[in-house]
C-alpha cells in the first residue's frame, strides 16, 4: 500500500511537471530563468538583505533584524537540504525533453533533485524576514515564490521537490525561534538603582572611542567615520576618536580614560561587547562613569541596559542619568578579568580562538563557519576539577545576571544588578554525550536534557582548569591558568542609561559575541 501511494504521488508530480513544461507562461521567459540564476549560492538573498538593512523600518534597525534572521534561516535550510536531505533521497533530476530549450538553465545542476535547495533557501529567507517584520516579509514573499516557480519552469525540479523545499525552509525559519527569540518577545529591561554621575552638557568632558573593527562581521554595519560624525553632531564638545584597523584598541581606550579622568568627565565607547569589556575595566579603575553607544555586531550589553540608540545614550550623558550595574569577575592564576556579559570555558573559547585566527583574512562569519567545521568533528570535552573531583564538560557558561531563555543559547537579561551568576553546564562525561548534545541542541530541548545542568550562584570555585587551555570573557578568547573563581562585584560599574529605556525590539541581536 505504501509503495502504491508513493508511486501515485510520483506520477502526479511528474504529470504536473509536464503540464508546466508545456504551459506558455507568456512574458516570463526572460526573467524567470535569470531569477533562478540570481538565486544561486544565495546571492539574490544576500543582496536583498543589504537592501533591507538600508531601508527597512525605523532607521534600518527593523530591516537589519529581519535581514539577519532571514540569512540565518537560509543557512540552516540550505545546509539541511543540500547536505542531508538530498543525500538521503537521491531522486534523479527531471528529464528535460518536454522543457523548451529557451527555458533551460545554461548550466544544469548535478546534485540530486529532492528537495529543491533554491526553494528551501527562498522560503527560509522570506519566512525569517516575516518573523521580524510581516510587512517586509510580504514584500519579499513574491520574489521567493517566483524563485520556487523558476525551478520547475527551467526544468531543474519537479513541483514536489519545490513544495518540500519550501516546507523545509519555512520550518528552518521557525526553528530559529528556539535559539533567537523575536525582539518583540523580549521583556523590557529593568532599571537598576540610580547612581550619581556628572551631567555633561554637549558632551563636555566625555572622551569617546569608536572601534572601527566592531560590527565588521556584518555587511550592514555603517562606517566608523560616519558613526563618529553622528556622535560629534549629538555631542559637539565631546572628544570623539576612531580606533582604526591597525591601532591598538586597549592603548587608545586607556588614553581616552586618562583624558576623561583629568577632565572630571566620563569614558565613552562605541563598539561591541568586547570593546565594552575593555572600557568597563578602565572606567572602574579610574572611578569613571561609562557611556555605551551600540556599535557592534551583537550589542548584548547595550540592549540589556536599554541604551539602544546613539541618541538615547547622548541624552543620558547630558542629563547625568546613570545606574549601577554588576560586573562579573573571573580570577585565575593569571589575574582577575571582568566580564559585563558572559564567561565560558570548553568548546566555545576554542571556537572563538580558531575564528580569530582567520577573521582578518576572510571575515568574521565565514571564519566562524570554518572554525565550526574544523573543530566540531574532533572536539573533546575538557576536564576540570571542583570539590576534589574531576568533571568532563563540553561547556561551562556563566552569565553576569540571570539570562533567558534556558538552554544552550541565552539571549537577554531583564536585570543587570541581581547579584547572581547564571551558571550552565553541558556534561561531557555521560554515555553518547556528543550525540545527545547535538540532538538536544537541534531539537531545542537542551534545557530538558540530562547532559545539561543550571544553577544561580553568588560564586563558583574550580580547584583546577585541568586541560582547559582557554577561557572566554565577553566573547574574547584568552589563555587559561590554574584555579578559577567566578564571582560578582555588585553595582561595580556606573553606566549612563536613558531615563526611559527603549524596548528591546529597537536593537537586533543575532548571536552571542562581538567586539
Amino acid at each position: 500500500m505504501k509503495r502504491l501511494k508513493t508511486t501515485r504521488l510520483d506520477a502526479i508530480d511528474r504529470a504536473l511537471f509536464d503540464r508546466i513544461a508545456a504551459a506558455p507562461l507568456h512574458g516570463t521567459r526572460p526573467w524567470l530563468r535569470a531569477l533562478s540564476r540570481a538565486a544561486d549560492h544565495g546571492v539574490l538573498w544576500m543582496g536583498t538583505a543589504a537592501v533591507l538593512g538600508a531601508v527597512g523600518g525605523r532607521r534600518g534597525r527593523r530591516g537589519r533584524r529581519a535581514a539577519l534572521r532571514g540569512l540565518g534561516s537560509l543557512a540552516i535550510a540550505s545546509a539541511t537540504a543540500n547536505t542531508v536531505a538530498k543525500h538521503a533521497t537521491r531522486r534523479p533530476r527531471p528529464v528535460l525533453d518536454a522543457v523548451p530549450a529557451v527555458r533551460r538553465l545554461l548550466r544544469q545542476p548535478v546534485t540530486t533533485s529532492f528537495p529543491s535547495g533554491h526553494s528551501a533557501s527562498a522560503a527560509a529567507f522570506a519566512a525569517g524576514v516575516a518573523i521580524e517584520s510581516p510587512l517586509l516579509g510580504a514584500a519579499v514573499a513574491p520574489v521567493a515564490a517566483a524563485v520556487a516557480l523558476s525551478r520547475v519552469y527551467t526544468g531543474a525540479h519537479y513541483p514536489g521537490d519545490v513544495l518540500a523545499g519550501a516546507a523545509l525552509g519555512t520550518a528552518a525559519a521557525a526553528a530559529t525561534l528556539h535559539w533567537w527569540p523575536r525582539s518583540s518577545d523580549m521583556p523590557p529591561p529593568a532599571a537598576p538603582a540610580a547612581c550619581p554621575a556628572p551631567a555633561l552638557p554637549q558632551g563636555r568632558g566625555l572622551s569617546v572611542v569608536v572601534n572601527s573593527g566592531s560590527g565588521s562581521g556584518s555587511p550592514l554595519a555603517p562606517a566608523a567615520e560616519d558613526v563618529a560624525g553622528t556622535l560629534r553632531a549629538l555631542l559637539p564638545e565631546a572628544d570623539v576618536r576612531v580606533c582604526g584597523p591597525q591601532d591598538d584598541l586597549a592603548k587608545i581606550l586607556t588614553e581616552a580614560a586618562d583624558r576623561a579622568a583629568r577632565a572630571g568627565g566620563a569614558l565613552g565607547v562605541c563598539g561591541g561587547d568586547g570593546s565594552v569589556n575593555l572600557a568597563a575595566g578602565l572606567a572602574v579603575e579610574r572611578a569613571l562613569p561609562l557611556a555605551v553607544f551600540p556599535g557592534g555586531t551583537l550589542n548584548h550589553f547595550a540592549l540589556d541596559l536599554g541604551a539602544t540608540t546613539h541618541e538615547a545614550t547622548a541624552e543620558a550623558v547630558q542629563a547625568g542619568t546613570a545606574v549601577g550595574v554588576d560586573l562579573g569577575l573571573a580570577a585565575d592564576d593569571a589575574g582577575a578579568r571582568t566580564f559585563v556579559n558572559t564567561f565560558s570555558l570548553g568548546i566555545y573559547p576554542e571556537l572563538v580562538h580558531q575564528r580569530e585566527k582567520l577573521e582578518k583574512r576572510i571575515g568574521k562569519w565565514p571564519a566562524l563557519a570554518v572554525a565550526v567545521a574544523k573543530l566540531l568533528p574532533t572536539a573533546e570535552p575538557v576536564t576540570v576539577h571542583a570539590d576534589g573531583r574531576p568533571h568532563r564538560l563540553w561547556l561551562l557558561f556563566a552569565g553576569n545576571g540571570a539570562y533567558e531563555p534556558a538552554g544552550f543559547a541565552p539571549t537577554h537579561r531583564a536585570a543587570l544588578a541581581d547579584g547572581q551568576l547564571d551558571v550552565r553546564v553541558v556534561d561531557g562525561g555521560r554515555p553518547f554525550a556528543r550525540t545527545r548534545l547535538a540532538a538536544a541542541f537541534l531539537s531545542g530541548t537542551l534545557d530538558r536534557s540530562r547532559v545539561y545542568r543550571a544553577a544561580r550562584l553568588r560564586a563558583l570555585d574550580l580547584d583546577s582548569l585541568g586541560d582547559a587551555a582557554r577561557i572566554a570573557v565577553d566573547g574574547e578568547s584568552v589563555p587559561a591558568r590554574g584555579a578559577l573563581r567566578l564571582s560578582k562585584a555588585p553595582a561595580g560599574l556606573t553606566v549612563y542609561r536613558p531615563a526611559t529605556a527603549a524596548p528591546a525590539s529597537e536593537l537586533h541581536r543575532p548571536g552571542r559575541d562581538g567586539r
